[in-house]
């Protein structure tokens, strides 16, 4: 009898330490290779910027590469495709921009994928302060002027984007409805081409992320005349917001954020926060992201979730009231 119950005893020992190793095992041992992290945009903009300084601090505090990797193209759809289709074990993630989850999805058709459902949220990471910019060839100082020039010809002056559905078209339509002025969209590939077009004299003005447009700025080939947001810019403090300059309550505060393939465990989501979270509360990657102009910010994955789907509903409001479609 003894013999039977310590028999028995041993089993439920050996049973319950596989138990102990196999289940959690996986998730402590993660991440053990590098991690791909699919940025949607192109190289030198603000949301690949943001990504680049703060997964190479994860990558120092996890001891795995985090692997870059460029998919501009289509307005995000091309990268954003890839994350979706990944296989969901956290060694594929992505950095999405705002617009490619609440903006495009009421302008171009993603087939048999619903990215709000597709994706997982993992931790907001940064906001991004834009500014709206023109040539200093433009006979305009400040955004009364600017409205007034509009509103003199209409549809005679453009304006360039990063492509249909980018941060700079939806603020300048969010622009335009809050002034009733009608200026005239030229798209590019990439917000960089779209910020060139405007240095160049080509195009008279469009909005940009401060951390693009500073050096045109401090050079004199861009002149600033608003911030997008909420608030000033602590780096161009006398520069007024455009709600202080006669558009009361306009606020646009593009984001950045990380986001995995639907199916990733709990784990690893939980593992990716933590970490993310870390980063950002880094005082080297702080410092390095406010000097361009950008505010670090985490979240939980549920308030990025609900961060998104908000901005998802109050971009269709906008867009099926200006009558924007898809190229």
């Amino acid at each position: 009898m003894a013999l039977s119950n310590l028999k028995a005893a041993l089993l439920v020992i050996w049973l319950g330490a596989g138990l102990a190793v196999d289940v959690p095992a996986w998730g402590q041992s993660y991440p053990a290779r590098p991690i791909k992290v699919i940025v949607p945009m192109q190289a030198g903009t603000a949301g690949d910027v943001i990504t680049r300084m703060v997964t190479q601090k994860i990558s120092e505090n996890v001891g795995q590469p985090l692997v870059i990797e460029n998919m501009p193209g289509a307005a995000g759809l091309i990268g954003e495709g890839h994350i979706a289709r990944a296989v969901p074990d956290g060694y594929t993630v992505g950095a999405m921009g705002d617009s490619m989850l609440t903006v495009i999805p009421h302008l171009q058709a993603h087939g048999d994928r619903d990215p709000l459902a597709d994706l997982r949220p993992v931790s907001l990471v940064a906001v991004i302060t834009s500014v709206l910019v023109l040539h200093p060839s433009v006979a305009a100082t400040n955004v009364g002027d600017l409205i007034a020039l509009a509103r003199s010809n209409p549809g005679a002056m453009d304006y360039a984007s990063g492509g249909t559905g980018s941060q700079q078209h939806m603020a300048m339509e969010l622009f335009m409805d809050a002034s009733g002025t009608k200026l005239g969209h030229i798209p590019f590939r990439g917000a960089s081409q779209a910020v060139m077009e405007v240095v160049s004299g080509r195009i008279p003005v469009t909005f940009v992320a401060l951390s693009m447009a500073l050096p045109f700025i401090k050079d004199r080939r861009l002149r600033a005349i608003a911030v997008a947001g909420k608030k000033r810019s602590a780096l161009l403090p006398a520069l007024p917001t455009i709600s202080e300059s006669g558009l009361p309550g306009f606020a646009l505060a593009p984001w950045v954020g990380l986001f995995a393939p639907k199916g990733t465990p709990d784990s690893i989501i939980e593992r990716l926060n933590s970490e993310t979270v870390a980063a950002i509360s880094d005082p080297g990657v702080r410092n390095q992201l406010l000097a361009l102009g950008l505010e670090p910010e985490s979240s939980t994955p549920a308030d990025l979730g609900k961060r998104t789907r908000d901005e998802h509903a109050r971009m269709g409001q906008l867009i099926r009231a200006r009558g924007t479609r898809g190229e």
